[in-house]
C-alpha cells in the first residue's frame, strides 16, 4: 500500500504546530497503525530527520496510551479498538491519512502526538479508589453480590483512560470515564461506605480540571474502544444528586473527605 500521510507536528508545548505531509509505500494490508507509524519513523530517521513522537506501550488494546486522532475519529475508522489495534486493511491503497492528537484543553500537547492527560490520574487521585481497610481476601461467596452487578461492575472497569470520549465530544468532556470509575465501584458493597464522597469529589476534580459538560450525543459510548455505556454517566448522576441532598458537603482540598 502506498499512503499520504498528514501528521501534526508540534516541537513542544509551547510551540506553534502545523500538519507536515509523508509519503509512505510498500506498507502491509496485514500490519497494525503503529506498525506503519514505525516504518514512517525508520526513514524519518535514516534521513536524518526527527521522528514522529507518539504514545504507545502494551500494543495490545490494554494500556490506552495510543491515543490518536485518525480521519476524525478518535482510534480510527475501526469500532472497540485502540491505535494499536487498528490495521491497514481498514485503508485502500492511495488514501490520505490525516493524524492528529487528542484536540481538548485538559489535555495539553506535549510534542506531535502525544498530549498530556495527567488531569485523568488527578480526578483518580480525588477518590477513585476503596480506603476502607476490609482485612484480608474474604472466601468467594462471603460478600453476596448480585450478578447482574458484578458484571455491570466489571463492565465498568474495563474502562482504560484512554481519553477518547475526551476527543470524540465536542464539549471535550470526561464524563464517561469519571462515571465508568464510580460505577465499578458504586456497584460492590465495598464501595458503599465513601460513594456519597467519592463521586463528590470526583466530580469536583473533573470541573476543577476544565472538562466540559455532557452533550448527550453519546460520542463517547460511539468511540470508546472498550465500549462502555453511557448508562454510567446517568448512575453517577443519580449518585451524585443523592450525595448532594443525603451528605455533608466535601470540603474544597479534602481530597473527598478520603
Amino acid at each position: 500500500m502506498n499512503l499520504t500521510l498528514k501528521i501534526w507536528r508540534q516541537k513542544n508545548a509551547t510551540s506553534k504546530g502545523k500538519f507536515v505531509t509523508y509519503k509512505v509505500s510498500d506498507i502491509s494490508s496485514n500490519s497494525s497503525f503503529l506498525e506503519m507509524m514505525d516504518v514512517l519513523n525508520e526513514s524519518l530517521v535514516l534521513k536524518g530527520d526527527d521522528p514522529v513522537a507518539f504514545d504507545h506501550d502494551c500494543r495490545e488494546g490494554i494500556c490506552g496510551a495510543c491515543s490518536m486522532y485518525i480521519n476524525g475519529r478518535p482510534h480510527g475508522p475501526d469500532k472497540a479498538v485502540t491505535t494499536c489495534q487498528l490495521h491497514m486493511r481498514r485503508f485502500n491503497d492511495g488514501d490520505t491519512i490525516v493524524i492528529e492528537p487528542w484536540r481538548a484543553r485538559p489535555f495539553p500537547v506535549l510534542k506531535d502526538l502525544i498530549v498530556d492527560r495527567s488531569a485523568f490520574d488527578k480526578i483518580i487521585q480525588a477518590g477513585g479508589y476503596v480506603s476502607v481497610n476490609t482485612g484480608g481476601v474474604p472466601d468467594a461467596n462471603a460478600i453476596p453480590i448480585s450478578k447482574v452487578n458484578a458484571d455491570l461492575s466489571m463492565d465498568a472497569a474495563a474502562c482504560i483512560g484512554c481519553g477518547a470520549c475526551v476527543a470524540a465530544c465536542k464539549n471535550a468532556s470526561a464524563m464517561l470515564f469519571v462515571s465508568a470509575k464510580v460505577s465499578q465501584f458504586a456497584l460492590l458493597p465495598q464501595g458503599r461506605t465513601e460513594a456519597a464522597e467519592r463521586v463528590q469529589a470526583m466530580v469536583a476534580e473533573m470541573d476543577n480540571q476544565g472538562f466540559g459538560n455532557c452533550t448527550n450525543t453519546g460520542a463517547c459510548e460511539a468511540e470508546c474502544p472498550k465500549e462502555i455505556s453511557i448508562s454510567n454517566i446517568a448512575r453517577m448522576n443519580r449518585e451524585f444528586l443523592s450525595a448532594r441532598i443525603c451528605a455533608p458537603k466535601v470540603k474544597e482540598g479534602s481530597g473527598g473527605g478520603i
